[in-house]
């Protein structure tokens, strides 16, 4: 009842009270459960330790798979420009009501996924709700599926100056084997790090060692390779790589 109360709160105020990593913000109501996750630390800690890194206000932070925000209202305190990218129209939705609810004006957001070109591409969460963090290219044929808009790398990369880019987060739920190639150009050559989430377990067995070794091949112009924030080496095609959805931080 308690939390009943607290949600028609929030919603009649139109926001909830919350911090990510210890920096207060406003946030939208309709994920006030992940929101207290997020304030107590409960969420992904490993990653706003690398935001934090990375990120200082003469350097831009590139966020491709934004989802609801948590990432880059928290990198917009921290760097120059966000750029960000989230095709689920319900995530964006709110990701654009977080923005401005904090009056942010250091972010340009993009209703769109990163793709092989511009066209049209349908979307579904491999969990089954829409604006959950599961959306993803692989997942066509999912319920409630929704159709968006894609863009070529090439298409964005070319007219946009990324030369300050120090960090670039890509969480994209399995999209990243067709999608990060057409960025290892541009890394090779401007070198930010790269925090990288795989999702090996949303291919068919038998195609995740080879896939999950072409972008290790890829990949191998960086000089050192951890997993989830830790100080050890890590390995793209290791048992956990291979059946569970690690991230992986390369650094020149």
């Amino acid at each position: 009842m308690l939390t009943r109360a607290r949600k028609m709160m929030y919603r009649a105020r139109g926001y909830c009270d919350g911090a990510l990593a210890g920096e207060r913000f406003r946030l939208d109501p309709y994920h006030s459960k992940f929101w207290r996750k997020a304030t107590a630390g409960k969420w992904e800690p490993d990653t706003f330790a690398v935001l934090d890194r990375f990120l200082d206000a003469e350097h831009d932070y590139l966020d491709i798979g934004a989802w609801i925000g948590p990432t880059v209202l928290y990198g917009a305190r921290k760097a120059r420009h966000v750029w960000c990218f989230e095709p689920d129209p319900e995530a964006f939705r709110a990701l654009a009501w977080n923005i401005a609810l904090n009056d942010i004006s250091n972010v340009s957001a993009f209703a769109a996924a990163i793709s092989q070109d511009v066209g049209i591409a349908r979307v579904a969460s491999f969990g089954g709700e829409k604006g959950d963090s599961m959306t993803s290219l692989l997942n066509p044929e999912g319920a409630g599926g929704s159709d968006v808009l894609t863009i070529g790398w090439a298409q964005f990369a070319g007219p946009v100056d990324l030369s300050g880019v120090s960090l670039v987060k890509m969480d994209i739920e399995g999209a990243e084997f067709d999608v990060l190639p057409a960025l290892i150009p541009w890394l090779k050559e401007q070198r930010p790090a790269l925090y990288l989430s795989t999702h090996a377990p949303f291919l068919p067995p038998d195609e995740r060692m080879e896939r999950m070794s072409k972008l290790a091949g890829m990949l191998s112009f960086y000089g050192q390779c951890t997993r989830d924030g830790a100080s050890e080496g890590g390995s793209l095609t290791s048992e956990v790589a291979l059946t569970r959805f690690p991230s992986f931080l390369f650094t020149a």
